[in-house]
């Protein structure tokens, strides 16, 4: 595999601003160009782009694949190097070609210092509206790069505690019935499981499910429930089987029925599609019992930090999950897990083809890496 991944680099080169380079990514630049930054001090932005490999075909209520774009940065400055990523699962409305669009107008070189992230992120936003994978993968990078010139991991520039960190879901997608129930086998070092649903075969997948483990289940429908009937009866269903909550039963559209469903639910009702930024929450306030953060909606670490800071405040649960992404942006956002109720960061366990190593599952929970910054090494 690891063959590949350099006969890829070696195919498509590496984008820094508008120029095509043929370097790979650990060395985008030409020896000048890095010695340039050293001395003068100038953040420079490298990224390429990169296909994630599926180990199973990701099977959701309305799609199926079995790879994922994403878009690999750097910021260097002063001889250090932060690594950020941008994923672009299909109903982001992202891509290679956007993502790269995005990033050529991105000049950091007009900031004197990556210290100046309020300043920075604040640019970066205003550039173009939406484009939040391409953002994050911006904010990623200067986050990785700032917490290593501090010489401390994020979570303990936050004041977090590494101890405190949840378990973290493994997803079963939706399948055939042995499929699912290899899946299952393949979790059993996960505490609780994430399965798919809204396909019209919900019972039979959450039976197969239970046909192999009593482990507690939560289930994403991924808006695939059209009546709140129906929906309501499916969640005193899986009350029944062990459920601990509903992930986007509904469309996203349908606010009184998901409201109404919420009210009569014996389980919480989490809102993903519904909910992409800070600005969506009094939205949904009352109408979901929590949300999912995930660094790719929202536009990156700092922005999913104000979503989770307001949540709590306001007494909604906090989900904290992940896209399938490298384990580079997985364990950016595994920094905010102590703040989280539940935690969905297997995104980098579902590729077959992660060019970093970062945090671990340990006994099912997550464990924070060490290092400075978001603690990722490139492999």
């Amino acid at each position: 595999m690891k063959g590949n991944r350099r006969e890829f680099l070696k195919a498509s080169g590496c984008i820094a601003g508008s120029a095509l380079l043929s370097a790979g990514f650990a060395g985008c630049l030409p020896e000048n160009k890095s010695k340039q930054n050293k001395k003068g001090k100038r953040m420079v932005l490298r990224f390429y782009p990169y296909d994630l490999q599926l180990k199973h075909a990701f099977t959701l209520a309305t799609s199926s694949r079995t790879t994922t774009p994403v878009m690999l940065t750097q910021v260097e400055y002063d001889g250090v190097v932060g690594y950020g990523e941008a994923s672009m699962p299909p109903y982001l409305g992202e891509s290679h070609k956007s993502v790269s669009n995005f990033l050529e107008k991105v000049d950091l070189t007009q900031f004197k210092e990556p210290f100046l992230l309020e300043d920075i992120l604040q640019y970066v936003d205003e550039i173009a509206p939406g484009n939040y994978a391409a953002k994050a993968s911006v904010d990623i990078a200067l986050h990785d790069l700032v917490g290593k010139l501090m010489q401390q991991p994020w979570y303990r520039i936050w004041g977090f505690n590494p101890m405190h960190t949840p378990s973290t879901s493994f997803t079963i997608g939706i399948d055939k019935p042995q499929i699912v129930r290899e899946k299952t086998r393949e979790a059993a070092p996960y505490n609780i499981l994430k399965v798919k649903l809204g396909r019209g075969n919900d019972k039979e997948m959450i039976n197969n499910v239970r046909a192999i483990t009593d482990k507690p289940i939560c289930v994403d429908v991924n808006q695939g429930w059209k009546d709140r009937h129906h929906a309501l009866e499916m969640v005193h269903w899986l009350n029944e089987q062990g459920v601990v909550f509903v992930e986007q039963p509904m469309p996203k559209t349908a606010v009184d029925d998901i409201a109404w469903l919420t009210q009569n639910s014996p389980l919480p009702i989490i809102a993903d599609e519904a909910i992409q930024t800070v600005k969506d929450i009094p939205n949904i306030l009352g109408v979901y019992s929590g949300i999912n953060i995930k660094l790719m909606k929202c536009g990156g670490m700092r922005a999913a930090h104000q979503m989770a800071l307001t949540a709590k405040g306001l007494g909604m649960k906090v989900m904290l999950g992940c896209m399938t992404e490298t384990s580079c942006a997985v364990t950016a956002a595994a920094h905010l897990s102590p703040l989280a109720d539940w935690a969905d960061l297997d995104g980098n366990l579902l590729i077959n083809n992660d060019v970093f190593d970062g945090l671990k599952i340990v006994n099912g929970k997550v464990k924070l890496p060490d290092g400075a910054g978001i603690g990722v090494v490139k492999l």
